[in-house]
């Protein structure tokens, strides 16, 4: 069957955009507007009929499928039992069952708590609280091109303006940015870069309530940082007192081909957020931590009308059971040694193709974004979806669904491998 029957968009979905007009807030942008009726594994079937290639995820949620069996049964179990009761109201073993899971398997042996929420700017907003109120200490460390989310605090955590900040400001005082290690782009070790960034926060704030960071970073253009420097900064946090707070919500839950990247530098966080692949699409979040860091918080300091809903655990619980039984780490791992060979011969000279499992880039070495949306134009026009990401808009970021079928896959790399080609001009 032909995967495309119209042009993108098509009629039905420039319907829906003229009828989003007139209801849907300015603010809120698409990268392809086409809309979406139904989704199998590695696909989504518009209104019209084409069925597209999607190598976004959802931004690393639909990791396990969509929909995923598991998931979908959770959910219609627990929705015929009852659908909300507030876990600070009268609490349900959900809630405890999900927690106890991410005890398990976030790094670390130590004993842990955790604390569910809604979504992943949440999370990282309460990991600070909780760091804040058991420190005694108010300010927080950050990276250069960092991306944690978009309330006021996680604006302020965030690097990158526009979209992000632009005129949403004042933000949340005593956050404080280091430079973060860039291997493609500044050439350094990691213990050098380490260095660097470690003389930036002494002289700048001396001891942190915490240092944040995203093991793996997302939104600022899939940079992982050199071979040391996580571990660097970890036995600088050890030594002196500060929480070291793994920003895991678009790395976590086999993405990288490990359940956390920080386990690919052998990094035991103090504290872990989590939130998009934890629930196969449904909204849910958590901080994971150390006991003693988790526990310092008082009662009712810590919650969410809607944190922890039990339909949410629910499919947490079948997300987390699929990605064991079907080995998604392995999974992930296969598309990497599938798709970066094919990457990085058709970007030869002219940048950088990096990543880990089924999170991989490619960063042009020009620091526009043109390039990057001339490919990813080039790659929706053909119904495959692509998202782009970087502080100067010019990485190709893939997060393809862990379980997508290798003719997918195949098929969609190739329409990306052209539109590389002829983007790049060769």
């Amino acid at each position: 069957m032909t995967r495309l029957r119209t042009q993108i968009p098509g009629p039905r979905s420039l319907d829906l955009a003229a009828r989003r007009k007139g209801a849907v807030a300015a603010g809120v942008g698409s990268t392809l507007p086409v809309y979406v009726e139904r989704a199998e594994d590695g696909l989504l079937v518009d209104v019209d009929g084409n069925r597209l290639i999607d190598l976004a995820s959802g931004i690393a949620v639909t990791g396990v499928g969509n929909p995923a069996p598991r998931v979908a049964a959770a959910v219609h179990e627990q929705i015929d039992r009852f659908s909300h009761t507030c876990f600070m109201v009268t609490p349900y073993e959900g809630y405890v069952e999900v927690c106890e899971r991410l005890n398990a398997l976030t790094p670390g042996t130590h004993e842990k708590r955790s604390v569910l929420f809604n979504s992943g700017a949440e999370a990282v907003e309460n990991a600070v609280k909780i760091a804040r109120h058991a420190t005694g200490r108010t300010s927080v460390v950050v990276f250069d091109h960092a991306y944690h989310g978009r309330t006021n605090l996680t604006m302020a955590l965030t690097a990158k303006n526009m979209p992000y900040k632009q005129g949403f400001g004042p933000f949340a005082p005593e956050v404080y940015r280091a430079p973060m290690s860039y291997p493609y782009r500044d050439g350094l070790t990691g213990p050098e870069a380490a260095a660097r960034a470690i003389d930036v926060i002494e002289k700048q704030v001396g001891v942190p309530a915490c240092v944040l960071i995203e093991p793996i970073q997302g939104e600022g253009g899939f940079i992982e940082p050199a071979p040391g420097f996580l571990a660097a900064l970890a036995d600088w946090c050890r030594e002196r007192g500060a929480l070291l707070v793994a920003d895991e919500i678009q790395t976590g839950f086999c993405r990288t081909g490990a359940w956390f990247a920080a386990e690919h530098q052998d990094v035991v966080p103090d504290l872990v957020t989590t939130a998009k692949g934890i629930a196969g699409g449904l909204p849910l979040a958590a901080v994971t931590g150390r006991a003693e860091v988790m526990d310092a918080v008082h009662s009712g300091g810590l919650g969410g009308t809607y944190g922890g809903n039990p339909i949410a655990c629910a499919a947490a619980l079948g997300a987390i059971d699929t990605m064991a039984e079907l080995d998604l780490n392995a999974a992930a791992r296969r598309i990497e040694a599938t798709v970066l060979p094919r990457l990085r011969a058709a970007v030869g000279r002219h940048g950088d193709v990096r990543g880990r499992g089924a999170m991989l880039a490619v960063e042009f070495a020009d620091r526009t974004p043109e390039v990057a949306a001339r490919v990813a134009g080039a790659c929706h026009a053909a119904g495959v979806v692509v998202l782009t990401c970087g502080t100067h808009g010019n990485v190709i970021r893939l997060l393809p669904p862990l379980v997508i079928p290798d003719g997918v896959l195949d098929e969609g790399v190739a329409v990306l491998e052209q539109a590389i080609v002829e983007g790049v001009g060769r």
